[in-house]
């Protein structure tokens, strides 16, 4: 168990800045800077602005935070009915 324990939050991202972070503002209202945590950049999980994720802080700095999951709305990434599909192709 860790000796803190981190604080969870859900909110939407509102702007996009430099270097892989993200202003995020909360459901609370505040707004904070995050950064996408290490399993998202692995996994290639892309973040756009709009987007509800939910943000992991630390109880000792509530200024900043790490995006751990990016949740699916019905807009993200469902292709939309009547749209032309793209073909897929295998990269090797």
């Amino acid at each position: 168990m860790a000796k803190e324990e981190l604080i969870t939050f859900e909110g939407e991202v509102m702007e996009i800045l430099p270097d892989a972070r993200y202003r995020v503002k909360l459901e609370s209202g505040h707004e904070i800077v995050a950064y996408t945590a290490g399993k998202m950049k692995k996994n290639r999980i892309k973040t756009l602005a709009g987007d509800r994720v939910t943000v992991e802080m630390s109880p000792y700095d509530l200024d900043k935070g790490r995006l751990i999951f990016r949740h699916k709305d019905s807009g993200s990434g469902a292709p939309r009915p009547g749209a032309p599909r793209r073909p897929q192709f295998r990269r090797r």
